[in-house]
């Protein structure tokens, strides 16, 4: 099995915008390609996990770095790339109920139903990895592995049609850059979580969102700038309560598929228990946001410092 590695893509602090947007996309495109196997097989979780990862951090470098790849110039990976992550969705979601909703709480609920519960929860996703190994094996991903690579290969971005502006902004150096792109970033989070409702599901997810763009895009320049893995770290108590939230949201929708044609009552019955549970400790959790956002809002910003 691939061994998972937190190593950020190597960009170096005398590359231009381009140079660093070529080695972000190759870092992760790479990486990718290390878990198919493990992915196919279904024998880790870690491989659908790090895939899918993958594909999101791509998207998001494009997304990060519009200002000098525009949309139309990138539009056609992203959709390609979100098509491709969605195959793995239903894989990803049960495997987090299985390992995480369920084993999370092995023998902590007094109701029947647990094990019929996980036995088909684990049918679906014995299924679900068929459709895993169907994309990963199909002539559409064979084909977006080739052309991407040699789209990467030829910074086929760099042959598009741009502005003078995005021409120049491409061959600027990307510590500036990317001091620019992480205060955007953060003003966005800043934005989404300043005044919200922690009781408004549509809002605190708009706020895990904006807290992923802007965690993706300081992974990215983690070499570059001092300071950027400790400023990661004051996120994580914020992202962990986020993530548990989004958990439960997910886990209640996922259980509306599973139990759509299930009668029996002991695992109607777990599962309402399950989702009790949960819910609670979602809530528990919610009652910490106040310190986790203050924790973040007070972090250092080692992209303001001009010696970083």
């Amino acid at each position: 099995m691939a061994k998972k590695s937190k190593t950020p893509a190597p960009v170096l602090q005398g590359q231009t915008v381009s140079e660093a947007f070529a080695t972000i996309l190759r870092h992760n495109f790479q990486y990718l390609q290390i878990w198919e196997d493990t992915a196919r097989s279904g024998e880790s979780i870690e491989g659908v996990h790090q895939i899918r990862v993958s594909f999101r951090r791509m998207r998001s470098a494009m997304s990060s770095f519009r200002s000098a790849v525009p949309r139309s110039v990138s539009d056609a990976w992203m959709k390609e790339l979100g098509w491709l992550a969605s195959q793995l969705g239903m894989a990803r979601d049960l495997d987090v109920f299985i390992d995480e909703g369920i084993g999370g709480t092995r023998g902590m609920l007094p109701l029947p139903g647990e094990e019929k519960l996980l036995e088909l929860a684990k049918q679906h996703r014995t299924r679900s990895y068929v459709t895993v190994a169907a994309m990963l094996d199909s002539d559409r991903y064979a084909l977006f592995k080739q052309g991407f690579a040699v789209w990467l290969d030829e910074k086929g971005w760099e042959h598009s049609e741009l502005t003078e502006k995005q021409r120049k902004r491409l061959a600027s150096p990307v510590t500036a850059f990317s001091r620019k792109l992480l205060d955007r970033l953060e003003r966005r989070v800043l934005g989404a979580g300043s005044h919200v409702d922690k009781n408004n599901p549509d809002e605190m997810h708009r706020l895990r969102i904006e807290c992923k763009k802007l965690r993706y895009g300081a992974e990215f320049f983690v070499p570059i700038l001092k300071g950027l893995d400790d400023f990661i770290g004051r996120m994580k108590g914020l992202q962990d309560l986020l993530g548990v939230l989004n958990d439960v949201a997910v886990m209640q929708h996922l259980l509306d598929v599973l139990l759509k044609d299930v009668n029996d009552p002991e695992i109607l019955q777990y599962a309402g228990g399950l989702v009790g549970w949960r819910c609670r400790q979602g809530q528990e959790l919610l009652d910490s946001f106040e310190d986790r956002w203050e924790d973040f809002v007070h972090a250092k910003h080692p992209w303001w410092s001009k010696h970083s």
